[in-house]
C-alpha cells in the first residue's frame, strides 16, 4: 500500500483540519483586533496566509453564530469610522508584516 505523507510547516487542510480551523480562528480573531470587516479578513487571509476564502468565510459564520453579541457591538463599533484611512492604514500594516506568528 502506497501513503503519501504531507509535510507542512502549518497545518493543512485535509491532513489535520481540526488544527487548521483552529488557525484560521487565530487568524479571524487577529483582523477583528484589527477592526478589519468580513471582506477585509477573507482578502487578506487569501493574500497573507494562503487561506482559501471560502474556508475563512465558513469560519467566520460559525463564529458569528456562536458569538451573536460579540459581532453586533463589533459591527455597531466598526459601522462609524470618523476617519477612512484609518482602515486602509489597518490594511497596510497588516500586509507589511513579512510572516505570521503561529504560535500565538
Amino acid at each position: 500500500m502506497y501513503y503519501t505523507h504531507h509535510q507542512h510547516l502549518l497545518p493543512c487542510l485535509h491532513c489535520h483540519p481540526h488544527s487548521y480551523i483552529r488557525m484560521v480562528h487565530h487568524l479571524i480573531e487577529r483582523c477583528l483586533l484589527l477592526h478589519m470587516s468580513r471582506d477585509q479578513c477573507i482578502k487578506a487571509l487569501a493574500e497573507h496566509a494562503n487561506i482559501r476564502p471560502l474556508v475563512t468565510l465558513t469560519v467566520w459564520r460559525e463564529l458569528q453564530k456562536e458569538n451573536k453579541d460579540f459581532f453586533h457591538a463589533y459591527f455597531r463599533s466598526t459601522s462609524f469610522r470618523p476617519f477612512p484611512n484609518r482602515c486602509t492604514q489597518r490594511v497596510s500594516r497588516l500586509a507589511r508584516r513579512k510572516q505570521w506568528n503561529w504560535s500565538k
